[in-house]
C-alpha cells in the first residue's frame, strides 16, 4: 500500500478587532467602492497590543489538534510558515512548541511568503510518506498589520492578521496526491521588506526610511499571480493524473478576486467550485489557505472522496499547489 499524508484536523484564529474599508477611508485617500471593485476586500482582522504570531498560531493549533483527536505530546514535527515571526530567532515554531506542550516534536520555521502554508504541507508530507514521522502540525500565522505602512494607500488596504493550522497523519487511502512548488527570484523586489536583515540592519536610517514595512510593485505581482495560479493548479493535477473536471473544490490564496477569477477560468471551474472568503479577512499571507480550507469544511462543502486543490503565490516570488483526495478520519 502507498503511504501518504492526510489532513485530520484544522483550526483557525483571527483577532477580534475588525478594520473595515470605511475605517480606512478615514486613514488614507481611498474608498470602500475602490477597494471592493479592485481587490474584493470589505474588512480585515487586526491584532491589538502585543499579540504575536505564535499566540495566534497556538490558538489555531489547539483547535486543529482537537479536531484530529491527537494530543500535542504525540506530534513529531511542527512547521510554522510565517513572514512575521515573533523574533528573528529562535524560530516561532520553537515558541509555539513550548506553549503547546509538544515536547517530542522537531520544530522549524518556513518562509515562502503567502505560499508558505502549502510549502509547509509539502515538507511535512515528505516526512510522513518516508515513514520518518507519523504526526505533523503545519501552522500559517501572520501579524501583517505590524509590518504594514498605514499611510501607504496602495498596500494598507490589502492585508489582515490571522492564523490557520492543519494536523497531518499517515494514510493508505487518498490523502495528498501531488505537489507543485516553484519560485522566480528575479521578482524578489516586487514584494519585499527591505529592513531588519543582514542587508539593511535595523538602525535610525532604516526606521526613518520606513524600510520595516512591506514594499510592493502591485502591477508586477498581479501579472505574476494571474499567470502562475492557474498554471500551478494545472501542473499539480497533471502530476496526479487528474483533469480540471475532476476537481470538486479549488481553494486559492485569498489576495485579489480578479486573480482568483483568472485561476478559475484557466481551469474552467464554475463559481460554486471555487472557495472565496477574501472579503472578510483580506490577504493574511500564509494563514490564507488554511483559514479558507477550514471554512469550506465548516460549510460542508468538502466530503470524503472529494478532490481538493490548494494553490498560492507569494513573495520570492514563489508558487505552490497541492491536490488531495479528502479523507478526514481515514488514517493508518
Amino acid at each position: 500500500m502507498v503511504r501518504r499524508a492526510t489532513i485530520t484536523g484544522l483550526g483557525k484564529y483571527v483577532p477580534p478587532k475588525v478594520l473595515t474599508n470605511f475605517d480606512l477611508e478615514k486613514m488614507v485617500d481611498t474608498t470602500d467602492e475602490w477597494i471592493t471593485r479592485r481587490v474584493g476586500i470589505k474588512e480585515r482582522h487586526i491584532v491589538e497590543g502585543e499579540m504575536t504570531s505564535s499566540e495566534m498560531g497556538i490558538e489555531a493549533a489547539r483547535k486543529a489538534l482537537d479536531m484530529s483527536g491527537l494530543s500535542a505530546e504525540k506530534l513529531d514535527l511542527i512547521i510554522v510558515a510565517t513572514v512575521t515571526p515573533d523574533m528573528l530567532f529562535p524560530a516561532t515554531a520553537c515558541i509555539l512548541q513550548e506553549k503547546l506542550g509538544a515536547v517530542g516534536a522537531a520544530t522549524f520555521d518556513l518562509e515562502a511568503g503567502c505560499s508558505g502554508f502549502v510549502y509547509g504541507l509539502a515538507v511535512a508530507a515528505q516526512f510522513i510518506e518516508t515513514g520518518m514521522y507519523a504526526n505533523a502540525l503545519v501552522v500559517g500565522s501572520e501579524t501583517l498589520s505590524k509590518i504594514t505602512d498605514w499611510e501607504d494607500r496602495d498596500t494598507c488596504v490589502l492585508f489582515g492578521d490571522g492564523a490557520g493550522a492543519a494536523v497531518l497523519q499517515a494514510t493508505e487511502q487518498g490523502g495528498m496526491l501531488a505537489f507543485e512548488l516553484g519560485s522566480d527570484g528575479s521578482g524578489a523586489k516586487s514584494l519585499y521588506l527591505p529592513g531588519g536583515g543582514s542587508l539593511n540592519p535595523s538602525n535610525q536610517k532604516t526606521i526613518a526610511e520606513k524600510q520595516h514595512f512591506i514594499k510592493m510593485e502591485g502591477n508586477q505581482v498581479f501579472k505574476f499571480a494571474v499567470k502562475t495560479m492557474g498554471q500551478a493548479s494545472l501542473d499539480v493535477l497533471a502530476k496526479a493524473g487528474l483533469l480540471p473536471e475532476d476537481v470538486d473544490l479549488l481553494i486559492p490564496h485569498q489576495a485579489n478576486t480578479r486573480i482568483i477569477e483568472a485561476a478559475a477560468k484557466r481551469l474552467n471551474l464554475p463559481g460554486e467550485k471555487v472557495f472565496v472568503n477574501l472579503a472578510k479577512y483580506g490577504n493574511t499571507s500564509s494563514a490564507s489557505v488554511p483559514i479558507a480550507l477550514l471554512e469550506a469544511h465548516q460549510r460542508e462543502l468538502i466530503k470524503n472522496g472529494d478532490i481538493i486543490v490548494l494553490v498560492a503565490f507569494g513573495a520570492g516570488l514563489t508558487w505552490a499547489s497541492t491536490v488531495m483526495e479528502w479523507n478526514e478520519g481515514v488514517k493508518t
